[in-house]
């Protein structure tokens, strides 16, 4: 689960680099953090721009 891709909780189709996806998460309590990929993989849920437009 640690090196496991990024997928859509949709579709289960991993996530492409500078592909446009939605991210289902609680809004941070924490005030700042730098590692933005591992905690939006860690804390947020997936949709490609495919399934969230044939919503």
């Amino acid at each position: 689960m640690f090196w496991e891709k990024s997928k859509c909780m949709v579709c289960d189709k991993e996530i492409k680099e500078d592909q446009m996806v939605y991210i289902k998460m609680k809004y941070p309590k924490r005030k700042g953090f730098t590692e933005i990929k591992a905690y939006l993989r860690n804390e947020g849920k997936f949709i490609c721009e495919e399934c969230y437009t044939k919503k």
